[in-house]
C-alpha cells in the first residue's frame, strides 16, 4: 500500500457506486406515484399561469385597441370642430367682404351723384356766364 490511502481503483470503484446510487434513486423516484401525481399538478400550474398570462394579453390588446378608437373618435371630433370653426370663420370673411362692397358701392353712387349735380351746376354756370359775355357784347 501506498501513501495515498485510496488508489485510483478505490475512487473509480466509489464514483461509479455513487453513480449507480444515484441512478436508483431516479428510478426509484420516477416509479414513484406521488411523484408523478406532484408532476402532474406543476404542469396543470403551470398550464394555468399560460392562461392567465395569455387573457392578460388579450385583454392589454383590447384595452389598447379601445384606447385607439377612442383616440381616433377624439381627433375625428375635432378634426369636424376646426373644420366647422374655419367654416364659420370663412363665412363671416364673406359677410364682411359683402358688406364692405355694399359700403363701397354706395360711396360710388353717392360719388357719382355728386358729380352729376356738379357737373350740371357747372354747365349750367358756363350757360350764366355765356349769357352774361353775350349780354356785354350785344351793348356794344
Amino acid at each position: 500500500m501506498s501513501f495515498k490511502s485510496p488508489d485510483f481503483g478505490d475512487r473509480m470503484g466509489a464514483a461509479a457506486k455513487a453513480k449507480k446510487a444515484a441512478l436508483d434513486q431516479f428510478r426509484a423516484k420516477s416509479a414513484d406515484p406521488a411523484a408523478a401525481e406532484r408532476q402532474a399538478a406543476r404542469n396543470a400550474a403551470q398550464r394555468a399561469r399560460e392562461a392567465r398570462e395569455a387573457e392578460r394579453r388579450t385583454a392589454r390588446r383590447e384595452a389598447e385597441a379601445r384606447a385607439a378608437a377612442e383616440q381616433a373618435a377624439l381627433e375625428a371630433a375635432r378634426a369636424a370642430e376646426q373644420a366647422a370653426r374655419e367654416a364659420a370663420l370663412a363665412e363671416q370673411a364673406a359677410l364682411e367682404l359683402a358688406q364692405e362692397a355694399e359700403r363701397r358701392a354706395a360711396i360710388l353712387s353717392k360719388a357719382a351723384a355728386k358729380a352729376e349735380t356738379d357737373t350740371a351746376l357747372l354747365a349750367a354756370q358756363k350757360a350764366a356766364r355765356d349769357a352774361r359775355y353775350a349780354a356785354r357784347k350785344a351793348r356794344k
